[in-house]
């Protein structure tokens, strides 16, 4: 398995306890959207209801670059449709062990259903690789 660039420990941290993340899909330059997040085996993850067009899950399968809230920090992203069952099976859990108050239960449990549950997204931090380093000259 090729090894996956993470977010800081800190940064994990806050994303565990934190209720919604603001996230802002694609290159152009637009408002944040919150949304639910839970962690995975230290990795990140989040899921659409609406699946809207011009939505920011949307906008992330035709561009997966974009920008996420954390703690007051912005953070460069890169996004993934997750597609295996494993770990689509650990992300419901988390959305339902996460998501547990009156008003919030039955969209967790409905986050992890159907079309709404295919829209299981990996944010991961978004580097660009560098320029290889020149040999030097004697």
């Amino acid at each position: 398995m090729a090894s996956h660039v993470r977010f800081p420990s800190t940064v994990l941290a806050t994303l565990r306890d934190a209720r919604f993340v603001g996230v802002r899909a694609g290159r152009v330059d637009h408002r944040f959207t919150g949304i639910w997040v839970v962690v995975v085996e230290n990795r990140v993850f989040v899921r659409s209801w609406t699946m809207k067009l011009g939505g920011w899950y949307r906008t992330f399968v035709e561009e997966p670059h974009g920008a996420m809230q954390v703690d007051g920090r912005e953070f460069r992203i890169r996004a993934r449709v997750v597609t295996g069952e494993r770990l689509t099976a650990a992300v419901d859990r988390a959305y339902l062990e996460k998501y547990t108050t009156r008003g919030s239960v039955k969209y967790a449990r409905g986050l992890g259903r159907g079309r709404r549950r295919a829209t299981t997204t990996e944010l991961m931090p978004f580097r660009t690789a560098r320029a290889p380093r020149r040999a030097a000259r004697a």
